[in-house]
């Protein structure tokens, strides 16, 4: 007898339980999901330093829109000034060439002249 009224007493609770979990499902379902974690004392930090009046409406989009334009201003700068020492290199190597070109010749021109006034 007390185990027939233990098993009524099972079926009647669980049977409760599942008409409350049927009628809240939609409710439960349609509230929004929270993640919550714990606050951790860098979450606090972090909290405390963008309440801070110059950090308040700081962008990361915006600093990064800056640096990299800092960048490329720099490697353009330097792309200039290497062509500019590229060109004077090249001038030097070509005054060079032409100045050897002309010993050359006045080497050849003297040698032929000495051989000329050999010659006669």
């Amino acid at each position: 007898m007390t185990e027939l009224i233990a098993i009524i007493i099972l079926t009647v609770s669980l049977l409760g339980i599942a008409i409350i979990l049927f009628r809240k499902i939609p409710i439960l379902s349609t509230l929004p999901e929270f993640d919550i974690q714990p606050e951790t004392a860098t979450s606090k930090l972090k909290k405390r330093i963008r309440n801070i009046k110059p950090l308040k409406d700081f962008s990361y989009e915006v600093f990064l829109q800056r640096m990299l334009t800092k960048v490329r201003i720099l490697s353009l700068r330097t792309d200039k000034k290497t062509f500019v020492w590229l060109q004077k290199l090249r001038e030097n190597a070509q005054k060079k060439k032409i100045s050897e070109n002309d010993n050359y010749w006045h080497e050849v021109r003297k040698a032929t002249k000495e051989s000329d006034e050999d010659f006669i």
